[in-house]
Parts: C-alpha cells; sequence; structure tokens
C-alpha cells in the first residue's frame, strides 16, 4: 500500500502516504481501523505469472510426522517456495475424491512462484513425506490459489476465532496440535498455520505497527459453522486449542485472527508499536469513535 483516502472522525477528507499524513499512514498498515474509513487504496503491484500449487493430504495417523517434518523444512526454503500447515476436514465436492470426502486430515497448501521448470524438485520431499492420500499439486493462476476457499465459505458462516504468533513449533506443541487437529468440531472448522518469515521478516519492526517480524508462523484456530446449535460448540474448541498451544507463542497474535480478548491482548500484539499507536490516535480520533475493534485507545 502507498496510499490511502480517509475519512476521519470529525468528518474530514484527507489522503495519507509517505509524504502526506505520514503518521496516519504508519498506522493504516497494520493498525487495523481505529483510525478512520477507508475510501480507497493505492497499490503498488508486483507481476506475479502462473504459479504450481495445490494441497498434499494426509491421513490423521500421520499429522505429528508431517508437523516436525515441516517445521525444519519450510524455514530452510528460498521465498520462492510456500505452505501452510492445516487440519482440514475434506470438503465433499470436486475436485476432491468420493472416498476422501468428509475425512479429517492434515494437510499443506502449497505455492511455488519460482521457474515451473523447476517446481517437481522443489516438492519432491514433501512427496517423500509419509503416505500421502492426495497430491493436488498443479500449475495455475495465483487467483486460483487465492480463491480455492471462497465457494467453502459463503456468508452467513458464524466463526469463532483465536490466533498466535510462533517462533519455533516444539515436540509440545505438535502434540497439542494433534489433539486438536483430530477434534474439529465441525466440518467447516480449521487451523491453518501460515509462514510468515519470508519477506516481510526482513522490515524493521518500527517500519509499520506489525511488531512480530521475527515470527516465523501464524496460527489461527477457526471454529465454523452455519448452524447457531453449534455456537458453544465451536468456540469451546477455539478456546481449548488456543490454551493448549499458546504458552508455546511468541505473545501476541494477528489482529485479523482476535476476539475481544480485552486490552492486555491488544498491547501485546502491538508490543513497542502501541505507544505510537495510541498518540495517533489521540490525533486523528481522540474520542475513540472507532472502537468496534481491536481497539487502540487514544494515549491520555
Amino acid at each position: 500500500m502507498v496510499g490511502a483516502d480517509v475519512v476521519l472522525a470529525d468528518g474530514t477528507f484527507v489522503h495519507a502516504s509517505e509524504d502526506e499524513e505520514p503518521d496516519l499512514f504508519w498506522a493504516l498498515r497494520g493498525g487495523g481501523g481505529n483510525f478512520g474509513v477507508v475510501t480507497a487504496l493505492e497499490l503498488r503491484l508486483h507481476e506475479q505469472p502462473t504459479v504450481v500449487a495445490g494441497p498434499i493430504l494426509w491421513p490423521l495417523d500421520q499429522a505429528a510426522e508431517v508437523l516436525a517434518w515441516y517445521r525444519e523444512f519450510l524455514p530452510a526454503q528460498p521465498d520462492e517456495m510456500n505452505g501452510f500447515f492445516a487440519f482440514i476436514t475434506v470438503p465433499p465436492a470436486p475436485p476432491f475424491p468420493e472416498h476422501l470426502h468428509m475425512q479429517k486430515m492434515a494437510a499443506v497448501v502449497w505455492c511455488f512462484s519460482g521457474d515451473a521448470a523447476d517446481a517437481d524438485a522443489a516438492f519432491k520431499p514433501a512427496r517423500e513425506v509419509g503416505r500421502p492420500a492426495l497430491d493436488g499439486i498443479m500449475a495455475m493462476p495465483l487467483p486460483a490459489l487465492q480463491s480455492a476457499f471462497d465457494g467453502l465459505y459463503p456468508p452467513g458462516d458464524q466463526w469463532y476465532w483465536r490466533g498466535d504468533f510462533f517462533s519455533e513449533i516444539p515436540d509440545g506443541a505438535i502434540e497439542a496440535h494433534k489433539e486438536y487437529g483430530a477434534a474439529l468440531p465441525t466440518w467447516k472448522s480449521t487451523m491453518h498455520l501460515y509462514p510468515v518469515d519470508g519477506a516481510a521478516s526482513r522490515v524493521p519492526q518500527d517500519a509499520t505497527p506489525w511488531a512480530y517480524r521475527d515470527a516465523k508462523w501464524a496460527a489461527v484456530y477457526g471454529g465454523v459453522d452455519p448452524d447457531p446449535a453449534n455456537a458453544d460448540a465451536i468456540k469451546s474448541w477455539t478456546i481449548d486449542y488456543y490454551e493448549a498451544v499458546h504458552p508455546y507463542s511468541m505473545g501476541g497474535g494477528y489482529v485479523n485472527f482476535m476476539m475481544d480478548e480485552g486490552q492486555e491482548r491488544v498491547q501485546a500484539t502491538y508490543k513497542g508499536n502501541y505507544e505510537r499507536l495510541a498518540r495517533i490516535k489521540a490525533a486523528y480520533d481522540p474520542d475513540n469513535l472507532f472502537r468496534v475493534n481491536q481497539n487502540i485507545r487514544p494515549a491520555a
């Protein structure tokens, strides 16, 4: 993001960039909906041709083996190789084969953005781990990967989230992941473990509000179901999963993966950047109009 049009709490319209309203521009890049209503974004795009991407699925009894391999393999790879670990229930629809429908499985959803001719060699180690039940890797346009889950989660599904950043995945965490990954409360519920140690880690901690550029993974535990009767089940599973793995975390989480977890949790997420955010909040929204969010309170 290189610029944004913003309507402020007092109704003022401003443009924020490195040269105009630079403090507001800094705060918008990670500070959530605390500072105004963004009506337009100015973005610098990066051309990305076809990628080689898709899931590899493993039966749940191989989840610990795959996750132990994954924690060592992925951090050693170049930026062109990416993949997030997940616990899923196989959707009951194409392109998944019928014999796997509704089975709980461990997965890594891969994306290789290098030369397609190098993809087979890049994925060879992943294909040799355990006994994969499905290899869905193929060439595709990047938007096809980005929209792959859209049909599974239409508007109206209820969600309960928790999330954390991690610098490592020790054996104790793997045991907790194994336990709760096998206990997905509904077929849409999931856990994703996203690698965040690529280009983002080579930016100073105070360049934007995001204060965990030394993290290797961002985890999200998502209880999801369209039926309100399952609200308690998805919430309980999410909180229990989070509390089992949180002791291994770095303390804060990605703000989009958080519910109403208290002010201390918000401050832990922004760490040393919180005080600057609070000062900018006081300048642009002193009465805290924009407060239905992971709230940054105006500095006194």
